[in-house]
This record gives C-alpha cells, structure tokens and sequence, in this order.
C-alpha cells in the first residue's frame, strides 16, 4: 500500500506545489497595483495573503477552487441551473448518447475491415485521416447541418443533443475502431487453425475466438473513448449557444470574467470523466468475468 500510494501523494503535493507558486506568481500584479494606488507597502507575506483570497484572480489556488466547486455541488439544489451536478448531467446525456454512437460505428467499421480486405484499404485510411480535422472547427459545421437537417424533430429530441452527440461521436468512434481492430486480429494462426480443423463456421470463429480475444483491447480503447466523447460533447456545447452543460458553463464564466466558476467547471469535468472511466471499468471487469476472459 505505502508502494503504491506515496508515489501518488508525492506527485500530487509537487503539481499543489507548484499551483500555489504559480498563483502567487500570476495574482500579485492585482495586488501590487493596488498597493501603490493608496501608497501602501506591502510585506512579502501580506502580498502572499492577498493573492489567496482575491474575488477574480488569473490563477485560483488549490483551495478556492475546492470551495468553489463545493460549493457549486452542494450549495444549489440538483435541479437548479446554478448547480453543477445539473450541468454535469447535461453534459453525461450528450456523452453517453455520443459513446454510444461512436461505439456501433466504430465495432461495426472494426468487424468490416478485418473481414474484408476492401475496406480496410478504403476505410482506414479515411479514419485515420478523419483525426486531423480540428474539432473546434468541425463542431460548427455539425451544428449548422443538423439543424438544417432537422435531425432532432426526426428522432424527438433537442437538435441540441443531436449535435453534441455527433460531436462526441465522431472523437470517440476512432479509439474503439483501432482497439477493436487490434483485438479482432490478436488470434494467432495456431488459434485459427485449430478452429478450423473442428469446421467451425465464421460466426463460430469470431463469436468462440474473435471476439473474446478482442475484449481487453476493446475496454482498453473504451476508456479512452469514453473521455474524448466527454471533451466532445464539452466542445460541442460552445457553438450551439447552449446555456446547460459544463462546456456552456465555462463559456459563461470566461464572458462574464468568473475564473473560479471556469476553474470549478473544469474540475468537474474531470471528475465525471473519472467516474465515467471507473463504470466502463466495472463493466469490463463484469464482461470479462462473464465471458471467461479472465478467471
């Protein structure tokens, strides 16, 4: 336990280290300024002082941040538009639907590339290639053709969760083709031979060998799809104009000069791609457990 935890809690006390430097650093121009306005001279602790506690400082320490996230969990009823569990749900919804897009996409492409040699000479190549495109430039374009589309009105949802799904989608759907691909191709030519030998069908081959072979590649990749379909659907809150979700949450913030909500905002955006991660982890656990890929 001592192995492995005090590693952990050395790096965690150098980045608090270092935060609170950098906060001292960056806020006492604020104070400073303010000093020589009234003629006041400063000493090096009450400079120090002053830039923990400032209303809007550039970098907020450690602490205010926790207060300002606790208090945005805590202090506001969960369906209050000032809570953050409330913006945090908004923005879980747009990235479940999304994973769950870009997982069918992405198993269904890895299914067709590995059994069919003319796509993946077609396919991959364009995946690959889809990954270059900067999502902040790409989000808008979505937006605007899904609304002209009227896909929301078609499925009877928001065309706002229409297009931050697709957003988060399109991020996810690469790490679970690549996975999917590796895990799918992992049995050895010995392994298909002998299924062969016992005239096993194609669907017996990747249904008994295939396919549970492929399972810790897949769970791999998932918890990396799982968080680039949570920063999806973040950035796909920011040209939508919406006014729910973290991503429209930071937006706010950064318009109305609220560094503390921005910085709030964001830790709650990692926290919930950490949960998020540990479901998809329990999950493969229960998966591998069920399908014998792991005693």
């Amino acid at each position: 336990m001592r192995s492995s935890v005090l590693p952990v809690l050395t790096v965690i006390g150098l980045i608090l280290a270092i935060w609170y430097v950098g906060s001292v650093a960056m806020n006492q121009k604020w104070t400073r300024d303010q000093a020589a306005r009234t003629g006041a001279e400063l000493t090096f602790a009450q400079i120090v002082a002053d830039t923990m506690n400032q209303r809007r400082p550039l970098l907020p320490p450690p602490h205010q941040v926790a207060s300002a996230l606790w208090d945005g969990v805590t202090k506001e009823p969960v369906t209050s538009r000032r809570s953050l569990v409330y913006h945090s749900w908004i923005t879980i919804e747009a990235t479940l639907a999304g994973f769950s897009l870009g997982l069918v996409i992405g198993v269904s492409m890895a299914v067709g590339i590995v059994y069919f040699r003319v796509l993946d000479a077609s396919l991959m190549p364009w995946a690959v290639i889809s990954q270059t495109i900067p999502i902040i430039a790409l989000a808008p374009m979505i937006v605007v053709l899904s609304n002209s589309l009227g896909l929301g009105e078609r499925l009877g949802v928001e065309n706002r969760l229409v297009s931050k799904a697709i957003i988060a989608a399109y991020l996810s759907f690469f790490p679970v083709l690549v996975g999917m691909v590796k895990g799918l191709r992992s049995p050895d030519s010995m392994q298909t031979d002998l299924l062969t030998t016992y005239n096993a069908t194609g669907w017996q081959s990747f249904a008994k060998l295939r396919l549970p072979a492929s399972m810790p590649y897949l769970f791999a990749s998932l918890k990396v799809a799982i968080a680039a379909a949570l920063v999806g659907a973040i950035v796909g809150e920011l040209p939508t104009g919406a006014v729910e979700g973290l991503g429209a949450r930071m937006l706010v913030a950064s318009q109305f000069g609220q560094p503390l909500l921005m910085w709030a905002s964001l830790f709650a955006a990692a926290i919930v791609a950490g949960l998020l991660i540990i479901v998809v982890g329990g999950i493969e656990r229960l998966a591998a457990r069920r399908m014998g890929v792991r005693p």
